[in-house]
């Protein structure tokens, strides 16, 4: 007896507590009807200058990220810095398809391996080798980047065979050690350009300008660096390190050349070039650049990413980057310099696709910059999310830059770049070739008849 009427009590307050249950189900479900009935009548019935749907019907002219930025420049009174580029949709290597080998030409076979090693600056006394034709493009130390996530980005490249790019950014010997090759960034400002310094690079990229700020000044305040940057600057007590529009070296594009020998001659022979943001006087500017007697170009498209720049260069300024590799490569090959001089393309480029179809279409090796971001932080963005943006684990502000994992950090851009060249290698395999090098137009078409012009292949119908 006692059981069982231990087994009805627990019944009974089952059945209670599902009617209750029901119960506020039945009274919530009565109130969001109330509510969703009040604001649906509002809508229906207010006239617009007390309408709340004036404010979807108004914001409907624009889009979320210009009504934020809208608010950003009201709240703040000042420019504004989007980091990690723009959201424009630029002509891209989207519309670009490559043409599968079936019986004209066959595939390569499975097991035959494909050659994915490139090298830069053939004509330098020393060229640069590198296994594989993707590096990291230029991040500075400090002026964007945390030291961990220089490190951490310097090491996953080496594991991958690849280089990875000091950037504007003072020189970090933490990276130099944790780098295989490094490419040193000779830059707008005063700092780390002693021979001594020089002397570490495997490459020099001589700085003009990058796609997302074209070639813009900057003063960067003392007040906000720390002791290890302001040493690693130079910079007396008080003194801010400015990062001038063009290269105080210069006053001419005469002298350019001058500058290139003198950075050779200081590091015995390692390729030598310049970095440039894609502008309609591309080839102008191509031509000032040979003249130089540069090993390499770096040219950087309108998609280019940074720490932080205004939303009016990431959006207004620039060629697209296919534009730019296109033009670039049409007037090299008039100049008759591709065998000679390297092209190094970069600018929003994101997906093992976009890389080979880069190499296709003429150029030597392309960089990746936030896209290589991403892949280093993987998981450890959660360290931030949901709260805060990703970019606090990886900028030297970020308040979570210490909690960064360099080696789980290095492990995961090492497994990016890996993935995506065995990708590319069975892509390769695809078009009926063995090497990346041997890639060109032939083996693309287009979709679309001004993608074909542009990028001189043919057009898909």
């Amino acid at each position: 007896m006692a059981g069982r009427d231990i087994t009805n009590r627990l019944l009974l307050r089952l059945l209670g507590g599902a009617a209750i249950g029901a119960g506020t189900a039945l009274a919530s479900k009565a109130l969001a009807g109330r509510v969703i009935k009040g604001i649906s009548t509002r809508f229906m019935t207010d006239p617009y200058k007390e309408n709340l749907w004036e404010a979807f019907s108004a914001g409907s002219r624009s889009t979320p990220q210009v009504i934020v930025e809208t608010n950003l420049r009201s709240e703040l009174g000042r420019q504004i810095k989007r980091p990690l580029g723009g959201p424009k949709n630029y002509p891209d290597f989207s519309r670009v398809m490559f043409n599968p080998a079936q019986l004209e030409t066959f595939p390569t076979p499975e097991d035959k391996n494909v050659k994915t090693s490139v090298i830069l600056g053939r004509r330098a006394q020393k060229p640069l080798y590198l296994d594989i034709p993707i590096f990291i493009s230029g991040m500075a130390y400090g002026f964007a980047l945390s030291e961990k996530t220089k490190i951490a980005l310097a090491r996953g490249a080496a594991m991958a065979g690849t280089a990875t790019n000091s950037g504007y950014g003072p020189y970090l010997a933490e990276e130099r050690k944790a780098a295989k090759h490094l490419i040193m960034q000779y830059s707008r400002g005063k700092w780390s350009k002693e021979p001594e310094i020089l002397k570490n690079a495997d490459m020099i990229e001589i700085q003009l300008g990058q796609g997302a700020m074209a070639g813009t000044g900057e003063v960067l305040k003392q007040a906000n660096m720390n002791a290890k940057m302001i040493r690693l600057l130079g910079l007396k007590p008080g003194e801010n390190a400015i990062l001038h529009a063009s290269l105080p070296e210069i006053s001419s594009p005469d002298q350019l050349g001058n500058l290139v020998a003198e950075i050779r001659s200081i590091t015995g022979g390692v390729p030598v070039g310049i970095k440039i943001a894609a502008g309609n006087d591309l080839e102008i500017d191509l031509t000032r650049i040979l003249e130089a007697d540069v090993d390499f170009v770096s040219i950087d498209g309108a998609q280019g990413g940074s720490s932080g720049a205004l939303p009016i260069l990431e959006d207004d300024f620039g060629l697209p980057t296919l534009y730019a590799l296109c033009r670039a490569v049409k007037f090299m090959e008039q100049e008759q310099v591709r065998g000679d001089i390297s092209l190094i393309i970069s600018g929003g480029l994101k997906t093992p696709g976009d890389y080979l179809k880069a190499l296709a279409l003429g150029a030597d090796a392309v960089a990746i910059g936030t896209i290589a971001l991403f892949a280093m932080a993987h998981t450890q963005v959660f360290k931030a999310l949901p709260f805060e943006p990703p970019i606090e684990v990886v900028f030297q502000e970020g308040k979570y830059k210490d909690k960064l994992n360099v080696e789980k950090g290095a492990g995961n851009l090492a497994s990016y770049l890996l993935s995506s060249v065995e990708e590319m290698k069975t892509a390769t395999r695809a078009l009926g070739k063995d090497s990346f090098s041997s890639l060109n137009k032939s083996d693309l078409f287009a979709l679309d008849k001004q993608t074909a012009e542009i990028a001189g292949i043919s057009v898909g119908y």
